[in-house]
């Protein structure tokens, strides 16, 4: 199992393809990482989360090996998990699919599914088991989740009456084809790679790309171009590209239910020229075409385009937590409630920034106390940060600023069981939500909070934790500095000179009977991660998330 290093130290969880790009970009770190949360089943939560899905999205390849990428739909438990490594679907592409006639025992499959109300995600890399007239079963190898970045709130409702249109085939886009990916925020992506052997790391993948409409260019009726944003470092997609070029998008009009498929071969351009879709990594994907499939009308969904809209905020309180992190607390604009959020939630807003075309849309996690009809989220300030530096230099109180409703399932696991809160770094903001939560409601529960910073200077949230740990006699707080300054070292505000380690966390209290959450870059979660499971803390135990350029969750692991 790729859970359990002990049986698997020489296996990687990715193939050479994708580890040549980790290694290109500085993320090989994220390998140890993935041992432990890149799984050979799917945890009951997962299971449970795509049953309760309207639609999926699946990569295959047709007849000639080329990858297409389609959405299946059906209505409630239409998706069926048998046992932890297999996924039954009780549906099969429409008519005139690029994938109709495709899906024959033994294929590589990839399977996204995403929830888009709460953008929550969550992909199987896998083998075609069993396919039917009726449906396809297929058995897990790989299953993980995956980085809520960019995704678009939207509402799925079906559609009476449903009755699909003429499917249309060519070999290069039409003009209103172009027109409609030039309006795009979303887009799907089929790409695969297998070499010789049996490794679980090979196969089809499907993933989501989004941005602001318009993050697509449209080069001419045979080429089309994207950026690789920034997300969660595994580089599943670019790495197939690299060692199989050949790919295939999926484009749905979500107010119709229709899709547009292409496929052909794909290309990455490492230093891409600057546009304002390119800003953040220099990378671009540009697919030359070679087939286009216009499917009207498609599907029996209809999706409500601002479904996760909620009213606009305003800003209320400016404040500076530490030499680089702001907290900034909104509250609705006109007075009215906001939806409620958990605590370790993250919310996206929608920024208007002078010289931008369009607005900007981030995720941040939420650090205040749920319950209170305010959200305050702390941003880290980048230098090269379009939005952390709009938001710490332009953004005053009083300002009005668009928001969606708040989602994601890094959050607190039920039961008495102890709980050790770890972060570094900017990662402590959802911990400290979850302590006001905790300092409420924790009961007898025992918790641990860790946090590892720089030095005093670099420690946000300091008194507010203290305070609140304060509050309740079951939660302890350890701080870590890496470098303390001379007026660290004399008023001692911290506990412990270096990191945090695996050993330290065990050391608490009673290591494999607690719950471990963790927040931070993706060396540091890597590192804690690998150190608790050599311990023999079960994987299942230890919940992560990391953040990314912008301080928005880039990685899960859902329960």
């Amino acid at each position: 199992m790729l859970n359990n290093p002990a049986l698997n130290e020489d296996l990687s969880p990715f193939h050479d393809g994708e580890q040549a790009v980790q290694e290109r970009l500085g993320a090989r770190g994220i390998e140890t990482w993935a041992r432990h949360a890149i799984r050979d089943h799917m945890p009951e939560q997962h299971r449970s989360f795509y049953a309760a899905l309207p639609h999926l999205v699946v990569a295959a390849r047709d007849a000639q090996g080329r990858p297409w990428a389609t959405v299946l739909t059906g209505r409630d438990g239409f998706v069926r998990s048998p046992d932890p490594r297999r996924l039954a679907i009780d549906a099969r592409p429409p008519s005139g699919d690029a994938l109709e006639h495709a899906f024959k025992d033994g294929d590589d499959i990839g399977i996204l599914g995403i929830e888009f109300t709460t953008r929550r995600r969550n992909r199987i890399n896998g083998r075609l088991a069993t396919s039917t007239a009726t449906g396809l079963e297929i058995d897990v190898e790989q299953t993980f989740g995956n980085c809520p970045q960019y995704i678009h709130a939207r509402g799925p409702q079906y559609v009476d009456g449903h009755r699909a249109g003429a499917p249309r085939r060519g070999r290069t886009l039409t003009d209103r084809q172009m027109a409609f990916i030039a309006t795009a925020d979303t887009l799907f992506i089929a790409s695969g790679y297998r070499g010789l052997g049996d490794n679980p790391a090979y196969g089809m993948d499907a993933s989501h790309r989004g941005g602001e409409a318009g993050f697509v260019e449209v080069i001419d009726g045979k080429r089309i171009r994207f950026p690789d944003y920034a997300g969660n470092n595994r580089y599943n997609s670019i790495g197939n590209i690299t060692l199989d070029p050949r790919a295939g998008l999926l484009f749905v009009d979500f107010a119709t239910g229709s899709m547009l498929q292409l496929t052909g071969r794909a290309f990455v351009e490492w230093n891409a020229a600057q546009t304002e879709n390119t800003p953040e990594t220099g990378r671009a994907v540009t697919l030359e075409i070679e087939e286009v499939v216009a499917l009207p009308h498609a599907l029996p969904l209809h999706w409500d385009t601002d479904a996760g809209m909620v009213r606009s905020l305003r800003l209320i309180e400016k404040t500076p937590e530490s030499a680089d992190v702001t907290s900034f607390v909104f509250e609705a604009r006109d007075g009215g409630p906001l939806p409620e959020f958990v605590a370790g939630q993250h919310l996206p807003i929608e920024l208007s920034i002078p010289g931008t075309d369009s607005k900007v849309t981030r995720t941040y996690s939420l650090s205040g106390a749920p319950g209170t009809q305010r959200y305050r989220i702390s941003v880290k300030r980048e230098a090269k940060g379009l939005v952390s530096r709009f938001l710490h230099d332009s953004l005053e109180t009083g300002a009005i600023i668009e928001a969606e409703a708040p989602g994601g399932d890094f959050t607190l696991p039920k039961g008495a069981e102890p709980l050790v809160l770890v972060s570094a770094g900017v990662g402590v903001t959802p911990m400290v939500s979850m302590l006001h939560a905790l300092a409420e409601h924790a009961g007898d529960r025992p918790v641990h909070f860790v946090h590892g910073a720089r030095d005093g200077a670099h420690h946000p949230f300091a008194e507010e934790v203290r305070a609140l740990a304060s509050k309740h006699p079951n939660v302890s707080v350890r701080v870590v500095y890496s470098r303390p300054r001379d007026k660290d070292l004399a008023g001692r505000d911290y506990d412990d000179e270096g990191h945090i380690d695996a050993g330290m966390l065990a050391a608490l209290t009673d290591a494999r009977a607690a719950q471990y959450l963790i927040c931070g870059p993706m060396g540091f979660l890597a590192d804690v991660t690998d150190g608790l499971v050599r311990r023999g803390i079960e994987s299942d135990r230890i919940h992560t998330e990391t953040f990314g350029p912008h301080q928005a969750p880039a990685i899960q692991q859902p329960r």
